[in-house]
């Protein structure tokens, strides 16, 4: 604890910490609902409408680091504030164990440059250990979830079809965008080989949902953030709107240091580094909701020590910061002699696959235990930094219009022509799968670095088991017989069991979620099934960290759902003056 923590006067209903997905929808539930809100950020505000920070439809000799060699993680024009490593702000790891933790410090955190592959968890999801016998059970069924992914669904916008696929559930959909030629090959290929193709589940409006929100214009740029609002960012759909009502004080550049409590263990509040002055200063308000990204929230409980709370707020269970797991992924790229020579047009779309390949298989009949989907890239977008065509994995030779093979690359006139003929030729399949949870994933307190704020940093243990390892082996196969069914060639050598079949190192994907779980038992979990801290009755949390397992699905759409629950409740419990 600093040695003075400045006081602020107000006495806020709710304070919220983080303003990502769960955050931002905590405060716009929150703020509708007429409840005094403070709402903290560690980084600056973020709008992509305003000019000084918009990088949409900007090109690539644009950038202010034009010519140098970019450390940024998603290019120069992302609109994520952070990456894997953040200047100050370190993490560390034990055991000679990996974990890549990715921050993004601004209003919006992570969901202003994500895929927006908004996929709702399906019956299966919430009780697989009833299924295969691993991990747990959570606390919920899909039935509790499914009335807020449909809210969900209406409030934001999300465009589908609906397939009928039992652990893929349908949801209101807006129209899907129609797939892009290599696309439509992939589809044909999945057809011969019994591998499900379906439109894409990605919220980004085909049709406005509101009066706010102007429909995509097709720019194929989202990770730059959306000039129009035009998808779904935490940052332009929720935190906006909720200021909006009067009820938000938005606190920027606030490093939360610790929850606060009194001597009875409630929660009065949470004290904050701000980053300007540099000085500690206390939020107090009636109810703390977590909302920091699961890693970041187990750092804030486990960094709340007090004589009642010796070992971290909420923590008598023992297991804040632990069952920490990251969806998998693996990937392969290929090259499509027909997509050669192409005339040139307009391909870009919205800013991520038209169509993608959901789990199909029974795992049962499998190695591993869990599924996965296949996200697939391509197209002839517009170039970017370290943009190549993958000649020189080819042996250094091709098929011309011909038939006949010749040397690939060279200089001048040559090279660039052999740059417009592969142009658009070649795909990338991404594997994204479900790592099963296990208590020997975590991430803790490491007793001995702190971070240029004087908070202590995670430490990281964390492997990846037989089930993951297999399940990477099988999205190595599935590339390639996807490749080779269009008649094209696997880039570079298949992936092998000395890495792991190219399993990413595990928080790469950006996906961690567990490390506050949920469930019925105080003594094996840390929240109850409303997102509520079983020792602290005015604490929730509603990032991923309460998350029994993960599915094969990006996690957005259920913190988003869990967190519109979760914030309803507070409303009625604190109406009926439960907390």
């Amino acid at each position: 604890m600093a040695l003075e923590i400045k006081q602020k006067g107000k006495v806020y209903d709710v304070c919220i910490v983080g303003s990502g997905a769960g955050g931002g929808m905590a405060a716009k539930v929150l703020s509708e609902a007429g409840l005094k809100v403070a709402l903290l950020e560690a980084g600056p505000k973020y709008d992509p409408a305003d000019p000084e920070q918009a990088t949409q439809l900007k090109w690539p000799w644009q950038s202010p680091r034009r010519g140098a060699s970019t450390t940024r993680p998603f290019g120069d024009f992302d609109a994520a504030y952070g990456g894997w490593e953040i200047d100050g702000e370190p993490y560390t790891t034990k055991n000679g164990t990996s974990f890549d933790w990715f921050r993004s410090r601004m209003v919006g955190g992570r969901t202003n440059h994500w895929g927006r592959i908004s996929l709702r968890f399906g019956p299966r999801d919430f009780k697989h250990k009833s299924v295969d016998g691993h991990g747990d059970d959570w606390p919920i069924s899909y039935d509790d979830v499914k009335p807020y992914y449909d809210r969900v669904d209406k409030m934001i916008g999300v465009f589908g079809s609906k397939e009928g696929i039992f652990n893929e559930p349908d949801g209101y959909f807006l129209p899907p965008p129609k797939p892009r030629l290599h696309e439509l090959m992939i589809k044909q290929a999945g057809d011969r080989l019994n591998i499900p193709v379906i439109p894409a589940r990605l919220s980004i409006l085909t049709r406005s949902v509101n009066k706010d929100r102007a429909p995509c214009f097709f720019c194929s740029q989202c990770n730059r953030g959306c000039t129009v609002y035009g998808d779904f960012s935490s940052s332009s759909c929720l935190v906006k709107p909720a200021v909006k009502t009067g009820h938000v004080d938005l606190y920027t550049g606030a490093m939360v240091r610790e929850v606060l409590t009194d001597d009875s263990g409630k929660a009065t509040g949470v004290s904050y580094v701000d980053k300007t002055d540099l000085q500690e200063y206390e939020v107090k308000a009636r109810v703390v909701v977590l909302a920091a990204s699961a890693c970041e929230s187990a750092r804030l409980l486990l960094n709340s020590k007090s004589p009642r709370f010796s070992n971290g707020l909420a923590n008598g269970s023992g297991v804040v910061g632990k069952y920490l797991h990251d969806s998998t992924g693996a990937s392969r790229g290929g090259f499509i002699p027909k997509l050669m020579d192409r005339k040139r047009y307009n391909e870009d779309g919205v800013g991520g696959m038209h169509v993608y390949i959901p789990w199909w298989l029974d795992n049962k009949k499998l190695d591993f235990a869990r599924g996965y989907h296949v996200e697939l890239g391509g197209g002839m977008h517009m170039p970017m930094y370290g943009f190549g065509f993958g000649m020189e994995r080819l042996n250094g030779k091709y098929g011309g219009a011909d038939g006949k093979m010749k040397d690939a690359g060279g200089y001048g006139a040559g090279l660039k022509n052999d740059y417009r003929r592969f142009f658009g030729a070649t795909i990338g399949f991404a594997g994204r799968g479900e790592c099963i949870a296990r208590e020997d994933n975590y991430c803790e307190i490491d007793p001995s670095v702190v971070d240029k704020f004087g908070i202590p940093v995670l430490r990281f243990n964390y492997t990846w088991s037989e089930h993951e390892i297999n399940q990477a082996k099988h999205m190595q196969d599935t590339f390639e017989q996807l490749i080779h069914e269009m008649g094209g060639i696997a880039l570079g050598e298949k992936a092998g069991a000395d890495t792991m079949y190219g399993l990413e190192t595990p928080g790469r994907i950006i996906h961690e979620v567990g490390t506050t779980r949920m469930g019925d038992d105080p003594k094996r979990s840390v929240v109850n099934k409303f997102n509520q801290a079983h020792e602290v009755k005015n604490l929730f949390i509603v990032d991923g960290g309460p998350f029994v397992s993960q599915a094969d699905k990006n996690p957005t759409w259920t913190i988003l759902a869990l967190s519109l629950r979760a914030s309803e409740y507070i409303v009625s419990e604190l109406k009926k003056q439960n907390i």
